[in-house]
């Protein structure tokens, strides 16, 4: 569940991050790349989540 929370959540940031610099540089919208990076930002925060900040358990 939190896997798709995650790429949810990437998606729609990813989304809105990018509608709004294209609209302020004047330029369009381009869905495919929006997804690409969506795809690489959940990509990082797995890798970042599920292994560098893992938490160590006491023992």
């Amino acid at each position: 569940m939190r896997y798709i929370a995650t790429i949810l959540w990437a998606v729609l940031i990813t989304f809105v991050l990018s509608y709004v610099l294209s609209s302020m540089g004047g330029g369009s919208l381009d869905l495919v790349a929006t997804l690409v990076m969506a795809a690489i930002l959940s990509i990082a925060i797995f890798i970042l989540g599920d292994g560098l900040l893992k938490e160590k358990k006491e023992q």
